[in-house]
């Protein structure tokens, strides 16, 4: 229901979308595959990579070019002056008038990112795929404008609710965990299965983390199963099995 008309057309009502997750900060991966139940099965899958530093996003190439999928661009977010969509809007989740009392800092003005101490940037490389001759480019532009939409509030929250999560024992967070992932499931009608977290043996390599960080063993294979999508040339002309059925009908007709 919260799709674009153009994009509800061809969404089949049945689908169902898998994410899975790599974290280990300051580095960490998620990827999504969204698998449609019909006969016109697209590539779809989106994957993003996050490197935390304790700079003001002044670092050049920090996920190396040869990590950068086909052409890019170069997006910075102010969490504080970037537009959001208004229907997002909540004063008090608004950084240019939030106080964190716990903390001290806010409200963030005008050239904040040049003198705030403390001060983080997440970097985030977005990878997008969508292989059905058409709708590519529209699509995958779309997917671009929402994720950057959702990382901005995200972190607008994060920064505004700094009171609610500073201090917590991780005991507290795996509980305050358990007790989200409960009440959201109850409210789409599912039954929130344990979350579990692995103790097993650390990396032995190690890596420098971002001094607001805690001293973590680092190591930088993620799990196969969240190798980046492959590059792949963008289709002059799409074969038969990644045609939607409406544009079939209408190639039929001609």
């Amino acid at each position: 229901s919260k799709l674009p008309s153009w994009a509800r057309a061809v969404t089949p009502r049945i689908f169902y979308i898998t994410e899975k997750a790599w974290n280990y900060y300051p580095y960490t991966i998620t990827a999504d595959s969204h698998s449609l139940q019909c006969s016109f099965l697209p590539k779809f899958s989106i994957y993003i990579e996050t490197k935390y530093e304790d700079n003001c996003g002044d670092s050049e190439n920090i996920f190396h070019s040869d990590k950068i999928l086909g052409d890019h661009e170069v997006s910075f977010l102010d969490i504080a002056f970037d537009e959001i969509p208004e229907r997002y809007y909540r004063s008090l989740e608004d950084p240019r008038f939030f106080s964190s009392a716990k903390t001290g800092r806010g409200p963030l003005r005008e050239g904040w990112r040049q003198h705030t101490k403390p001060i983080m940037c997440s970097y985030k490389l977005v990878s997008v795929k969508f292989e059905v001759w058409g709708l590519q480019t529209r699509v995958e532009q779309f997917v671009h404008k929402v994720i950057r939409d959702i990382l901005l509030i995200g972190h607008r929250q994060a920064f505004a609710w700094v009171d609610e999560w500073c201090g917590m024992t991780m005991e507290e967070v795996r509980r305050y965990e358990q007790e989200t992932q409960e009440a959201t499931n109850e409210l789409i009608g599912l039954v929130a299965p344990a979350i579990s977290v692995s103790e097993g043996e650390q990396p032995t390599a190690t890596h420098s983390a971002p001094a607001s960080a805690p001293s973590t063993p680092l190591s930088d294979e993620a799990p196969e199963f969240l190798a980046p999508p492959k590059t792949r040339p963008r289709k002059k002309s799409a074969p038969e099995t990644l045609m939607l059925p409406a544009l079939r009908e209408r190639t039929g007709a001609e």
